[in-house]
């Protein structure tokens, strides 16, 4: 009877374990979906009330705004870089992102503006405007909600733009640079507010939009902004998509997925279009293979305060445009590794692998523009 107790109970508790993996197969299988759906604002995008928008004559609208800014700028600052930043701001009751949404701040502060405004610190001074970006859920579905919610955004760059030139910019040459959605709303702003006018096109040194599916036929050579071919070049545009070698599935995603701006400033998928490819290690844009020994440093800055000078990771990984996509070799060091959470991953690097070339890059740019050569502070090595 014991016997028949024992393997009564054995019965009963494969049985549960059977029940909870069919439970728990489904969740693991679609777990992508259900977090994502938790993003979801669930309202329709004409229906929605916005946060409170930008004053961006007060310094709480810029993350970034250097002291003394209305001042004259002193003379070892010859140029500005205009920087707009990627997603922060994950989603759930809102589309767009309030610029004192704290979760989304925090990002901002630790991992994005150490790492992707950090290369551009001894370029110039840095204007860094908080806007109410689109949500990261706008990136995981092509619903016209969403593209609405980006094209929302991109009101504020505009404005934040505009207050820089008028409180600031005091006919000063400058850098632009956008980080994955801010490189979509840079791009929409070259083209509307920068090309279109000589009198800024002639004071833009380059355009940087890192993380970003620009169209190579929109910057041919004789396109109002030109991409950039060679180092030194100004008034030019670098842009590129990047996915280790050997992941299709991302190279994949990145063609499916990138929308950009049509000529009626709606955003639409790539069709067939060839993304523009800048190699950061030639500063150029180069169907060759740059080699490891190329990469001047690659570094994991996030959580330095602003101006900290990071240690460099020399020589971390090689880098080939390929298709439109900059395909990158593993980085050697473990310090450059994707972490955090779902959505943490699902946003930029917390980490840069061409900050040194970069910061070199730009630095060539305006001294060929200024006439001036600009020197570096020497990197800290690991």
């Amino acid at each position: 009877m014991g016997g028949q107790f024992k393997g009564f109970k054995r019965w009963i508790f494969a049985g549960a374990v059977l029940l909870l993996a069919l439970i728990l197969a489904p969740a693991f299988v679609w777990r992508y979906d259900i977090l994502s759906n938790a993003l979801d604002p669930k309202v329709p995008f004409l229906t929605y009330h916005p946060p409170p928008a930008p004053d961006y004559g007060q310094a709480a609208s810029w993350a970034l705004l250097p002291r003394n800014a209305e001042r004259t700028a002193p003379a070892d600052r010859p140029v500005d870089v205009f920087f707009v930043h990627p997603t922060t701001f994950d989603g759930g009751r809102d589309w767009n992102g309030g610029i004192d949404q704290p979760k989304a701040q925090r990002f901002l502060s630790r991992v994005v503006i150490p790492n992707y405004a950090g290369p551009f610190d001894r370029v110039g001074r840095v204007f860094a405007p908080r806007y109410r970006q689109a949500s990261l859920y706008t990136y995981l579905t092509l619903r016209d909600d969403a593209r609405e919610a980006r094209r929302f955004a991109y009101g504020d760059v505009l404005q934040a733009f505009r207050a820089y030139l008028v409180r600031y910019g005091q006919d000063r040459p400058f850098v632009i640079v956008g980080v994955e959605q801010g490189g979509s709303l840079a791009a929409r702003l070259l083209r509307e507010e920068i090309a279109t006018k000589p009198e800024l096109k002639r004071r833009l040194v380059a355009a940087y939009l890192i993380e970003t599916a620009a169209p190579a036929d929109e910057y041919a050579p004789d396109a109002p902004l030109p991409a950039c071919e060679r180092k030194a070049e100004t008034g030019c545009v670098a842009a590129w998509i990047s996915a280790p070698e050997g992941d299709f599935q991302r190279v994949q995603e990145l063609i499916g997925r990138s929308l950009v701006w049509d000529r009626s400033d709606q955003l639409v998928n790539l069709e067939g279009r060839t993304p523009l490819c800048f190699n950061p290690l030639l500063g150029a844009v180069s169907p060759e293979r740059a080699p490891a020994r190329l990469n001047l440093g690659a570094t994991n800055a996030t959580g330095l305060d602003w101006g900290a000078r990071p240690a460099f990771l020399q020589r971390q990984v090689a880098a080939r445009c390929e298709n439109g996509v900059l395909r990158t070799s593993k980085p050697k060091s473990s310090a450059l590794r994707d972490s955090g959470s779902w959505a943490d991953r699902r946003k930029v690097d917390a980490y840069n692998l061409f900050y040194a070339d970069l910061e070199a890059d730009a630095l060539a740019r305006v001294a060929a523009m200024t006439g001036r050569p600009l020197a570096a502070t020497p990197p800290a090595i690991q």
